[in-house]
């Protein structure tokens, strides 16, 4: 089969599944087997269905390309699914790729880089940093609810302001309707703390917002847009983290998950087991748990 009816079967399969599979899976889906059609036609042997010898030699670029054993990994499990779901022999199953993977695994290593975990005392540093202007606000309530939630990073650009309650003693909890581990959106009711939710009080206060998400972008012209997205919420966790002073070194590794690695630190610190961690984080292993405390 050639490559251009490779390229077009991709187009289906991601249209087919849109909806069935996270966005971010879908994304990546089509990202990795786009680099696999593109590597086969070089070598002009086909993507669709493809050869182990195809995909053995396409690992081997990858290491070579630099990638960690994740993205490889990931890339591998994304040729797999495209297979499976035009139901194809799934060519990710011979031994000499196994074989491959393997030594993949023994040179690289399975180790997954960890995103700096901000700590409360960072954090108190940062909200501290930020005055009590549009952005101000915005930063300082985002800062507050990802911490307080160990939301994700594609979770609190889903979080609207319809779901938000405020209860008599000050505290309040919002719904997160849909999560990485809760794709047929059963939802998680999500607790605030009085100063989270007073400080999304003020955000909303100062931007008009009565509907839609609970967090926007915000332009020069200090207009509001409709929402974040998931890459704009890594920039401002870094931009903030610049102007609280934060060690250089540090502000490198951080990211939309540094508050959730942050908090999760911070509740074992405080003595809590895996029972506490696990609800609160919303995971269902506890050796993914483990990667979170483990320093």
């Amino acid at each position: 089969m050639k490559n251009d009816t490779a390229n077009l079967i991709l187009l289906k399969t991601i249209t087919k599944i849109e909806g069935a599979y996270s966005h971010a899976t879908i994304r990546a889906y089509k990202a990795d087997f786009l680099k696999f059609i593109e590597f086969c036609a070089l070598r002009n042997e086909n993507a669709l269905p493809a050869s182990s010898v195809s995909i053995t030699q396409f690992i081997i670029k990858l290491v070579n390309d630099g990638l960690c054993s994740a993205s490889i990994r990931r890339a591998v499990a994304g040729i797999s699914a495209i297979h499976r779901l035009n139901r194809m022999i799934d060519p990710t199953k011979d031994p000499d790729v196994n074989i491959e993977m393997r030594r993949m695994h023994r040179k690289l290593g399975r180790l997954s880089k960890q995103a700096y975990g901000i700590s409360k005392t960072e954090l108190d540093k940062m909200i501290k940093s930020q005055n009590n202007s549009l952005y101000g606000l915005r930063n300082k309530a985002l800062l507050l609810t990802a911490f307080n939630t160990l939301c994700r990073r594609s979770e609190l650009t889903q979080l609207l302001v319809k779901d938000l309650t405020i209860y008599e003693n000050g505290e309040g909890a919002i719904l997160l309707r849909r999560s990485k581990v809760d794709q047929e959106a059963k939802g998680h009711l999500l607790t605030l703390n009085k100063t989270t939710i007073q400080t999304i009080k003020k955000w909303l206060n100062m931007g008009k917002i009565k509907e839609g998400y609970l967090f926007r972008g915000i332009d020069k012209a200090n207009n509001i847009n409709n929402k974040l997205s998931a890459g704009q919420i890594n920039r401002i966790f870094k931009k903030v983290a610049e102007s609280s002073k934060l060690d250089s070194k540090l502000v490198t590794n951080i990211s939309g998950h540094s508050l959730r690695v942050g908090a999760a630190r911070e509740l074992a610190k405080e003595g809590n087991g895996f029972p506490v961690l696990m609800s609160k984080g919303r995971w269902t292993k506890i050796d993914t748990v483990m990667k979170y405390i483990q320093n």
